[in-house]
């Protein structure tokens, strides 16, 4: 992104928004362990449920710990995630795809047709079906997103390198002896960047909150790990008489995820030549 593309990206209200959200999130996980007041972990049967105050700005929760304390260790969970979703989903998407597109025929035919096959299962539905076989654990969780998160990035690695492959640059370089993946890494590459970073942005998000979900659901992480849809799931219970149990770590998935969804918004209209000009 160039000078001219930045200014018109932090000219525009909802990208400044969906940075802020984020930057809001990575200072909460940079600086939790310094503004959190208690130790997210600890103990107070004497301060269970008790509503926001001074002491405790977002209240406590069924076991007295605190949920703000909670929240910003929450942060440095739910922001590992993302990219350890969608970096390994990324190098998994592309190599399928690029094999796939550059080699054609049979290798072509088999290795999208698998792709087709994972894509056929809604996500949410077999990440819990893997989790289910694996057992509960953030671990097993995050290792069941991936696998439903490949398939996207195999598609698009297809689709690019079918669209450039048979460019003039493209035929230039093996005229000249460049081998295949010289020409895919040093030349194709370089001219697929832009799409990648807008999906790997947006899916940040997707992924914690599939992983929230996941936790929500008890199959992701394990009550008393301060994770947001673990604390959203055991707030459930409290939210008609305690709405603060449920709410601040549900807020915080939802800027989250809004923050994502913002950036990468921004980034695909300053990124795409086709709506950039």
């Amino acid at each position: 992104m160039n000078n001219k593309n930045l200014k018109r990206f932090l000219r525009k209200p909802l990208n400044i928004i969906g940075l802020f959200f984020i930057l809001i999130v990575i200072s909460g996980a940079i600086f939790g362990p310094y503004l959190s007041p208690y130790d997210p972990l600890q103990l107070d049967a004497v301060n269970r449920l008790k509503p926001p105050s001074a002491s405790h700005p977002f209240g406590t929760d069924d076991a007295g710990r605190d949920i703000l304390s909670r929240v910003l260790t929450g942060a440095r969970i739910s922001l590992a995630i993302a990219p350890i979703v969608v970096i390994p989903s990324l190098f998994i998407g592309v190599l399928i795809g690029v094999i796939a597109a550059y080699k054609g025929g049979l290798i072509d035919v088999v290795l999208m047709r698998f792709t087709d096959i994972v894509l056929s299962f809604p996500k949410v539905i077999l990440a819990m079906a893997m989790v289910s076989a694996l057992g509960p654990g953030i671990f097993n969780a995050v290792l069941a997103v991936v696998v439903i998160w490949w398939p996207s990035y195999a598609r698009l690695a297809r689709a690019l390198l079918l669209t450039e492959k048979g460019k003039i640059y493209v035929e230039a370089a093996r005229s000249i002896g460049c081998s295949d993946l010289r020409i895919v890494v040093t030349h194709i590459a370089r001219n697929c960047v832009s799409p990648f970073i807008v999906k790997m942005t947006m899916d940040s998000g997707m992924a914690i909150l599939t992983t929230a979900s996941l936790s929500f659901l008890g199959l992701g992480a394990q009550p008393p790990t301060p994770e947001w849809g673990a604390m959203v799931a055991v707030g459930r219970t409290y939210i008609q008489h305690y709405f603060w149990v449920p709410t601040f770590p549900g807020l915080a998935i939802f800027i989250v995820v809004l923050g994502f969804s913002l950036l990468g918004d921004g980034l695909r209209d300053e990124l795409d030549p086709r709506t950039s000009l």
